[in-house]
């Protein structure tokens, strides 16, 4: 039996509180969620939540756990760019905030059951592709190949570096990571993301695809993976834009006839890349 939502309406956020905080980078902290009598938010990798700070405002953020490490809690990595996010950043373990969703289409992992999957996020992107690369981890034995590629600006901007190390250890995953410009103290590729494509092989016909990131790094990362010859169906991004309502009514994140809310914030490339070039 699926576990019953404690979010019970899309309108009204639920209360709930922050049970860890953790500081990833000089941007981002990584906060976790606990949602009222221990239930589950019960989303899908790839979804995002409403937060709210009462007397401040409220802001769409990527769920960064899978759903397969739920355990009743979820978690967000959170940088600090505006009145809540930074309103959240002063906020310490205990405090309370309100939750509305999830909400948006997530990745649909099993639809990728029994293919090879290549990761490409960069950046902040890495903090949704958390997601669905754990959920995919989780169950590794359904998957084929796993080529994990991430770039960040600068080695003291890579996020979840514990992760990164127990990733880079697995035999069952291809790990790769570089940075734009290193210090003295990086010794690993130095360059944007798509200078790792040609470290890698794929087999374009079972390789799906999942890219999360900057909008100027996605025509990038989208000619590699066309290069490479993986089909523009086998290709999915990530796309938010200026999200709002989380429902498909204030129109605030509409792309052409897309709402990223709802269409979105997972899209195949074939289905959105005529749009693309508005984000």
């Amino acid at each position: 039996m699926s576990p019953i939502p404690a979010i019970e309406s899309i309108y009204i956020p639920t209360l709930a509180w922050i049970s860890k905080v953790e500081t990833m980078t000089a941007m981002e902290k990584m906060f976790t969620i606990e949602l009222p009598r221990g239930q589950s938010l019960g989303h899908k990798p790839g979804q995002f939540v409403e937060v709210s700070l009462f007397g401040i405002g409220e802001a769409p953020i990527s769920i960064s756990s899978s759903p397969s490490r739920s355990n009743g809690k979820f978690e967000l990595c959170v940088r600090k760019v505006g009145d809540v996010t930074t309103a959240l950043h002063n906020l310490d373990e205990g405090a309370r905030i309100g939750v509305r969703g999830p909400f948006g289409s997530g990745f649909p992992v099993e639809q990728f059951e029994g293919r090879d999957i290549l990761f490409a996020p960069g950046g902040l992107g890495l903090a949704p592709a958390r997601s669905v690369i754990n959920q995919v981890l989780d169950q590794r034995a359904k998957y084929g190949r796993v080529i994990l590629l991430y770039g960040a600006k600068t080695p003291g901007e890579l996020l979840f570096k514990d992760e990164l190390q127990t990733w880079g250890k697995r035999n069952d995953v291809e790990f790769h990571v570089t940075v734009d410009r290193g210090d003295k103290e990086w010794i690993g590729n130095v360059g944007v993301i798509t200078t790792l494509f040609p470290k890698i092989t794929v087999n374009p016909r079972n390789t799906i695809a999942i890219t999360v990131g900057p909008p100027v790094m996605y025509r990038f990362v989208i000619m590699e993976l066309l290069g490479k010859g993986i089909p523009e169906d086998q290709i999915w991004v990530s796309l938010e834009r200026r999200m709002k309502c989380g429902v498909g009514k204030c129109g605030h994140c509409q792309i052409d006839h897309f709402y990223c809310c709802q269409h979105g914030p997972a899209f195949n490339y074939a289905q959105i890349k005529g749009v693309m070039e508005a984000i």
